[in-house]
């Protein structure tokens, strides 16, 4: 059979229909399961190998965040897509590295995205695409992949490039860099820091506020730029 196995989960049976129906259009899925809840979708999945999870937030009994923290402990956990009418169950999601987040009513064009991020392995940057930035330092010049920043903090007309053990300061604008950079994954959080969203390790959100946390440093997300992240993150990683 050609095309991806998926896995439907709702405790809503209208709802779960539709998801099934509107999934079993797209031409890139060959199979869709369905169950109404998460304990069934636990059994399901230790008898069967599904290529993604469409799975709802709240349900009675197992949720859809429980479950989805119970596959994260499967050698090869399937992808997972939650569906649901609450938007503040995003950063949870994000923490637990879910391929997107859709908010119902569900949209076709925007399921089809979501099936592209699954097909496309979304979040995870190409190796053939990285790119080298030169640094100097003592007269020496050395090459850092872009890879390996895990945020970059404006210094004037320079930028502070962190990544996990070091940091260098470089003469290009952060503005700059944030055009050249947003493609890989580079969102602006603050007028000062640029951050790299596959580093992210940790999400917070307090008073309405978001705090990330980045190669062990905590980040606060500004509040001009706090909605901007919050839809990326309603949207799931780009």
């Amino acid at each position: 059979m050609s095309g991806l196995r998926v896995l439907v989960v709702d405790d809503e049976r209208p709802a779960l229909d539709e998801l099934a129906w509107l999934l079993g259009r797209d031409p890139r899925i060959g199979e869709v399961l369905s169950c109404d809840s998460a304990t069934e979708a636990l059994r399901m999945l230790q008898e069967i190998d599904v290529d993604a999870l469409f799975l709802d937030v709240q349900m009675p009994g197992l949720t859809g965040v429980e479950l989805a923290q119970v596959l994260a402990r499967f050698k090869e956990p399937p992808p997972i897509v939650f569906v649901t009418a609450y938007e503040q169950h995003a950063v949870e999601a994000f923490d637990l590295r879910a391929a997107d987040y859709v908010l119902k009513p569900v949209r076709a064009e925007r399921l089809a995205e979501a099936v592209r991020r699954v097909v496309d392995g979304s979040g995870r940057p190409a190796e053939s695409s990285d790119e080298q930035i030169a640094v100097e330092r003592g007269g020496v010049t050395r090459f850092i992949n872009r890879s390996d920043i895990r945020y970059v903090e404006a210094q004037g007309d320079y930028a502070r490039l962190h990544t996990a053990q070091d940091s260098h300061l470089v003469r290009i604008p952060l503005t700059q860099l944030e055009e050249q950079w947003a493609a890989a994954g580079f969102v602006r959080i603050h007028r000062s820091l640029l951050i790299a969203l596959h580093h992210i390790t940790e999400v917070r959100m307090e008073a309405g506020r978001y705090t990330v946390r980045v190669a062990g440093t905590d980040l606060q997300v500004s509040r001009r730029h706090t909605r901007a992240l919050r839809e990326l993150l309603n949207r799931g990683r780009p």
